[in-house]
């Protein structure tokens, strides 16, 4: 959402915080959980509706039904992933090593593959529209932190060996001017 809303040249406060500020700032949120998004002095949830607004404000999601269709499935695709990995916080040591490795052989391996056979249903470049939309995004976020080292027992490599055609798709987005100053100021 975050992505969008910069790349869109929609100004936002972006607020982050630490994980200590979560515990002592998460009663103040609707569900007890980030992240959330202030319009009209209203707090909102759900990273998904964030998301797909964002992109309707800047251009970055489908007006066509079934490219909003594919967007969306992958949108899902990727809470999913997020949720998937949220079982395993908090866990420690061993027990912790075995969940994150039953996560890689199985739904993580599942989810590339499956990520894999869509990018290249639509062309290979983008997952829906035949452009950039928030879909590229959050799957591009997703990777970036698959291989990024930060979460532990999870191979950095695991994109290369699993779906390397999401690697050039990531590389691609990477590349994308609007998205390289987006991160380039994150730095």
């Amino acid at each position: 959402m975050r992505m969008a809303l910069a790349i869109g040249g929609i100004a936002f406060e972006d607020i982050r915080i630490s994980f200590q500020q979560f515990g002592e700032l998460r009663k103040s949120f609707p569900l007890n959980a980030v992240p959330t998004i202030e319009i009209g002095g209203v707090v909102h949830t759900q990273s998904n509706a964030m998301t797909r607004y964002a992109g309707k404000l800047t251009g970055l999601y489908p007006d066509d039904l079934w490219q909003a269709f594919l967007c969306d499935e992958v949108l899902g695709i990727i809470e999913d992933t997020s949720n998937a990995m949220m079982k395993t916080f908090g866990l420690e040591g061993e027990e912790m090593k075995a969940a994150r490795e039953k996560l890689v052989e199985g739904p993580y391996t599942r989810i590339l593959q499956i990520l894999d056979t869509r990018l290249q249903a639509a062309g290979g470049e983008h997952f829906s529209n035949g452009r950039l939309t928030v879909a590229d995004l959050k799957v591009f976020v997703w990777l970036r932190s698959l291989q990024s080292g930060i979460l532990d027992h999870v191979p950095t490599d695991l994109t290369s060996q699993v779906a390397p055609k999401l690697v050039e798709f990531m590389n691609q987005v990477a590349a994308e001017p609007r998205v390289a100053s987006y991160i380039a100021k994150l730095a």
